[in-house]
């Protein structure tokens, strides 16, 4: 196994513990007999969300992943939501791709500004230029603890009203945004985004209704979407040397659906293969996944 398998394992073995909907999911889908075990699912892509301050952000956390045989590939603007991002493709093809975002602090207000600089600027330094990239232990524990200290609510509320993809950052800092299970796969009756969504609700899972509940490519050949981020009880300063416990958005569930292309349609299905399909991102269906953090959306749960 490669030192890539070891720190994508970690990652999800505690984005499972912190998002109970991934357990609820895969036992709906072994129950159903949709999959034997959790290792019949594949993995689309997992993303990150980071500050784009220049010893963080997006160039910082990449270099995890090109050390390990990433290719960086598509750019993507998202001008409302003041975000850049980037793909990565995998150096197999049963390994998942990347997706990381950062925000562009610079066009956010100077009052915003300041408060994300006074927590990013604790950081001085890069602290991946200081991880043995070939220590998955070292790298899994850096994905998983803070970079800065633990923010105050009224930082997070004030954050928030701004960029919720802020407030989202300022508290659970590189923590895994969500992954991804592909759809197309998966048996009949499970094997397009809308047939699943009808079985995730059925369930009693809610899904992501920004930009509608299934996300689709100008091309129709990549169906997305997502389910609400869970809520999580998050642990604030008190401004006291206490902590204040409040409610707060964590991570979600994504499906992908990913369509043959054209050149490839008269190819026998089983031979069908990953580059045979729609590969990387679609900007407009990105643009709706975000908001399974949002409010907007995480207020349908109650």
């Amino acid at each position: 196994m490669a030192i890539i398998d070891d720190i994508l394992d970690g990652l999800m073995r505690r984005y499972k513990e912190r998002v109970p909907d991934v357990s609820r999911v895969i036992n709906a889908m072994i129950r159903e007999g949709v999959i034997g075990s959790v290792d019949d699912i594949e993995n689309d892509h997992i993303a990150f969300r980071t500050m784009g301050v220049p010893q963080l952000g997006l160039k910082s956390l990449e270099k995890i992943f090109l050390h390990h045989g990433y290719t960086k590939m598509d750019p993507y603007d998202f001008t409302k939501k003041k975000l850049s991002a980037f793909w990565y493709s995998p150096p197999r093809d049963d390994l998942p791709r990347i997706f990381i975002s950062e925000l562009r602090i610079s066009e956010l207000t100077e009052s915003a500004q300041r408060t994300i600089k006074s927590y990013t600027d604790e950081v001085v330094n890069d602290p991946v230029d200081a991880l043995d990239l070939d220590d998955p232990v070292a790298v899994d524990e850096f994905l998983h603890r803070p970079l800065w200290r633990t923010p105050t609510w009224v930082d997070y509320q004030d954050l928030a009203a701004e960029s919720e993809y802020a407030s989202w950052v300022i508290y659970n800092r590189y923590y895994l945004n969500h992954f991804t299970i592909t759809i197309h796969n998966l048996p009949d009756g499970f094997n397009t985004v809308a047939m699943f969504n009808e079985f995730l609700e059925r369930e009693g899972l809610i899904l992501n209704s920004a930009g509608g509940k299934i996300k689709i490519s100008p091309d129709k050949k990549l169906i997305q979407s997502s389910t609400v981020a869970q809520v999580i009880d998050a642990g604030f300063d008190d401004g006291r040397g206490g902590i204040e416990v409040h409610p707060i958005s964590g991570s979600y569930v994504e499906f992908a659906q990913r369509e043959i292309l054209d050149e490839f349609l008269a190819l026998p299905p089983s031979e069908i293969r990953r580059h045979h399909r729609k590969e990387g991102f679609e900007r407009d269906n990105a643009d709706g996944i975000f908001e399974s953090t949002y409010r907007s959306q995480t207020q349908r749960l109650f």
